[in-house]
């Protein structure tokens, strides 16, 4: 993944803005403060390819198009210029009064999935830190959340796609649930394309005959929210017709006897009246998936924005478990990752109940790892708080202030009229953003902050390949960095250490904070960044070649010896690299022979091993364990675990061995599970799902249903590409999709302005017939505020797992416009 692409001296190579893709771009300064955007080949994941938003994303950097000072309510309640003193000491004065008025947890922070992982490390340690609130969220809750949820679950460990997109057109079978890449990620498309060049097939599942269900092999339609009952129809007919790779199903998974009695109640025909998707297109779509040796599923929101959410994507991955698919090369389960950093941003302690390196916030051994980091008492850190939704609900009663980055939940939350009005019923709130966003116009001060273009810092793909976005371009005057809000503002409340404005110092903190953890990162820095095009975690950091550590026995860490042919060490908190903290996965990454490398994060099975057995690890090469409680281990090698494939099979140098020389760096983990998952005793979990339905269904008031998502020229809520005159062009507002046969019914024509209508609210927006959708469904984009605004009408009903919003489905009724 060497970086070879060629450019000016002038020229910063760097990554896209926008979705979890990243594509590769390079940028040339032009006069005006702005950027050229140019074609980067040497990045694998797009080699130059790039989609319009990508194209114009240079377009929001131009000083008419963003915000360029901070902006303060001033008496008579309009939002006017002011100095940055003035709006910092404003909004750390009224978050003290908040606090010392109503307690920390009246105090509120609502982060963003483009964060970079910098600033959402940052974020996550502000508001536990200097806060002391546990009331912090982010919009990547709306995104992922229930493919994370599931994953984990499943295999003990959530990583978007658990494998390289390089993978996808080498496979036999691609089955697409809930995904639309046509619109969403244009370049990803050559994947799927390359499958079927390839002779591989693709399945689509979708509502809608979307683009890219026009390429499909098979197109499955099922009614919106039946995904679930889809999945469970294709694992009993996989039963039925004798496909279960039985062996598989015996050696490497659990639970597999009570989610096989689960799928045996959905026989076809029921699923055929649930779903309306006809036996044989199951049957179809059986034999397609069943009939190479390897073959994938892929979600994205379709099957995850739903209240059974988890459990949808859990009876997907059953198909993939029961098929011997997961785990396997070119094979398996993965999830579409939304936002630009919608892996990173989940990873590292903006989320209501994690610390970084996607430990638990309830693990007392992680809490004492990132409070060693941190520099401040174990004790002293926050429980788990709401989810987004949840939070987002409490403004106004029990949390008073609120301090939102990187986000507009005005548009982008569901029941969004309900939100807008508790966001104007706070008592303080506070928006970090680059454009007046609806959100920001409706703060009581608006912070202007830099953009991708003007900032350097990490975000991780889609692949969990950890990338570098580089600065191009000095920010205009008036403009500062997250960072530098967080650190201005840590310093008005009290804490004067511990908030750097250098972003390659605060990801060597995240470093030492991740290490040991699932999201491993204390082997990755800038350096290997910019030179590798991207790292894939976990990447441990390689100790050196005689280490030999003992812990203090009293803390509840570990005593152990590790020798060996190469390396053997533990990563930790920063002077000797060691780890003593967990986070219940028991999860093992295995390098290879090379340079084997386990990390111990579990607790409470014989395998895990944590405080239970000694145990010695042994291979041919170079091994490096972390774990949690007191346990003595001899690690020297790869010992039984996680499986991975680093891509890579280099030794580290033996012949130095006890010469307390660093081992080589660990490659990184582009391929995990081949030949163990990151649960306690290495198997994989079956989920015993069964079908329910949609928390709110059609009824003779509300007769047809509601799907949402998105279209090429715009991206989430809008705020940044609405600015851009190309895609507004393009895409200059909502719509109504809807078939012919409903539109019949209604009397409307193409264009003819159409009410939809929630128990939440109304949305008015121009009708847009076609025999692409089902007859009993409609289809609006989200990504404007407004009269149109689509999740003014979308459902809160909440996953119980993963705490996400039902946005694809909820009962509407249409009715005509008159003047």
């Amino acid at each position: 993944m060497q970086n070879t692409g060629t450019r000016t001296p002038a020229t910063t190579p760097t990554h896209c803005p926008y979705c979890a893709l990243q594509c590769g771009m390079n940028l040339t300064p032009v006069e005006g403060g702005t950027v050229e955007v140019s074609e980067r080949t040497d990045f694998p994941v797009n080699r130059g390819a790039l989609c319009g938003k990508g194209r114009t994303a240079a377009a929001v950097l131009a000083p008419g198009a963003r915000l360029t000072s901070p902006l303060v309510r001033s008496g008579d309640g309009a939002l006017v210029p002011a100095g940055w003193d003035e709006a910092l000491d404003r909004i750390a004065g009224n978050l003290e009064r908040t606090r010392a008025r109503y307690g920390a947890d009246a105090l509120g922070v609502f982060g963003g999935g483009g964060l970079t992982n910098e600033k959402a490390y940052a974020l996550g340690k502000f508001a536990r830190v200097v806060l002391g609130t546990s009331q912090i969220d982010y919009n990547g809750r709306f995104c992922m959340s229930s493919a994370a949820a599931a994953g984990t679950r499943a295999f003990g460990l959530d990583r978007g796609l658990p494998f390289p997109l390089e993978d996808v057109p080498r496979t036999g079978c691609v089955i697409l649930v809930g995904s639309n890449p046509a619109e969403t990620m244009p370049p990803s498309l050559r994947y799927f394309t390359e499958l079927r060049e390839n002779g591989g097939t693709l399945i689509v599942v979708d509502p809608r005959r979307t683009k890219t269900a026009e390429q499909a092999d098979l197109h499955l339609a099922p009614r919106p929210g039946t995904d679930l009952a889809l999945a469970l129809g294709m694992l009993h007919l996989v039963v039925a017709e004798g496909r279960v790779d039985e062996a598989y199903v015996e050696e490497r998974t659990s639970g597999w006897e009570e989610a096989r009695a689960a799928a045996m109640a959905h026989w076809p025909e029921y699923v055929e009246r649930i779903t309306g998707v006809s036996v044989p297109e199951l049957r179809e779509a059986v034999r397609l998936f069943c009939a190479p040796e390897a073959a994938m599923v892929l979600t994205a929101r379709g099957p995850e924005q739903q209240a059974k959410g988890t459990d949808t994507v859990g009876a997907w991955i059953n198909l993939c478990l029961a098929t011997g698919r997961a785990g396997r090369p070119l094979s398996g389960y993965g999830c579409l990752t939304g936002q630009g950093n919608g892996q990173g941003g989940r990873e590292h302690g903006q989320k209501a109940d994690q610390l970084p390196g996607y430990r638990k916030l309830t693990d007392p051994a992680a809490r004492r790892h990132v409070a060693e980091v941190w520099g401040v008492d174990p004790d002293a850190l926050p429980g788990p708080g709401r989810s987004a939704y949840e939070l987002l609900d409490a403004l106004g009663t029990d949390v008073r202030s609120l301090l939102v980055m990187g986000s507009n939940p005005v548009v982008s939350a569901p029941r969004a009229a309900h939100v807008e009005g508790r966001l104007r019923s706070l008592d303080f709130l506070a928006v970090c953003d680059v454009v007046l966003s609806e959100t920001a116009e409706l703060a009581d001060v608006v912070l202007p902050v830099t953009q991708w273009a003007e900032e350097t810092g990490t975000t991780t793909s889609l692949e969990g390949r950890v990338l570098l976005r580089r600065r191009a371009i000095t920010p205009p005057d008036g403009v500062r960095g997250d960072l530098e809000v967080l650190h201005g503002l840590a310093g008005r409340l009290g804490v004067q250490k511990g908030f750097p404005t250098d972003p390659e110092e605060v990801f060597e903190e995240l470093r030492r904070a991740s290490a040991g953890g699932p999201a491993d990162y204390s082997g990755i820095d800038y350096r290997r960044l910019a030179e590798e095009n991207g790292v894939f975690w976990p990447c441990p950091a390689q100790p050196a070649a005689d280490d030999t550590h003992t812990a203090d026995p009293g803390t509840g860490t570990d005593t152990r010896t590790r020798t060996g042919t190469g390396s053997g060490s533990g990563s930790g908190s920063g002077r000797d690299m060691s780890t003593e903290t967990g986070t219940g996965s028991g999860m093992y990454t295995d390098t290879g022979t090379a340079s084997g490398m386990s990390t111990d994060t579990g607790s409470g099975s014989t395998d895990a091993g944590i405080g239970r057995d000694p145990r010695a690890a042994t291979g041919t090469g170079s091994g490096m364990s972390t774990d949690t409680g007191r346990v003595t281990r001899t690690a020297t090698g790869t010992g039984s675990g996680m499986s991975t494939d680093t891509g890579s099979d280099s030794d580290s140098d033996s012949s130095d061995a006890g010469a307390g020389l660093r081992a080589a760096p660990h490659p990184g983990t582009p391929r995990l599970f081949l030949d163990r998952f990151a649960t306690d005793d290495g198997r994989a979990r079956f989920a015993p799902v069964t079908h329910r339905p949609s928390a709110e269904e059609p009824d003779d008031e509300y007769p047809v249903l509601l799907t949402t998502g998105r279209v090429v020229s715009q991206y989430q809520s809008g705020a940044q590409t609405r600015r851009v005159a190309e895609l507004n062009a393009a895409a200059p507002g909502p719509f109504v999709e809807l078939h012919p046969r409903l539109a019949a019914r209604l009397g409307a024509a193409d264009g003819d302005p159409l009410a939809v209508v929630s128990r939440r609210g109304r949305a008015v927006a121009p009708a847009r017939i076609t025999t692409g959708i089902r007859p009993d469904t409609v289809f609006m984009p989200f990504h404007w505020p407004g009269e149109g605004r689509a999740n003014t009408l979308t459902n809160p009903a909440l996953d119980p797992t993963s705490r996400m919003p039902e946005f694809k489905v909820c009962a509407v009724r249409v009715e005509t416009v008159t003047s």
